[in-house]
């Protein structure tokens, strides 16, 4: 499955492994990918919504994860 945001990528291996990092890595990547401010909005609330594998499978339905 292709993500909402295929263009924007974001380098989450050998990272903190912490979700505030991940979100915040994600969320920054968005901004800068032109993504609107309603749009990352709605990706960090999403990411809040559940357990951390959750957040991991949210990040990589909005963006490129490598």
């Amino acid at each position: 499955m292709e993500p909402k945001y295929g263009n924007v990528t974001v380098a989450l291996a050998g990272q903190d492994g912490n979700a505030f990092a991940v979100m915040a890595k994600v969320s920054s990547a968005l901004r800068k990918g032109g993504v609107p401010n309603e749009e990352v909005e709605a990706y960090l609330s999403e990411s809040m919504s559940a357990d951390y594998d959750s957040l991991l499978r949210t990040a990589m339905k909005w963006v490129r994860i490598t």
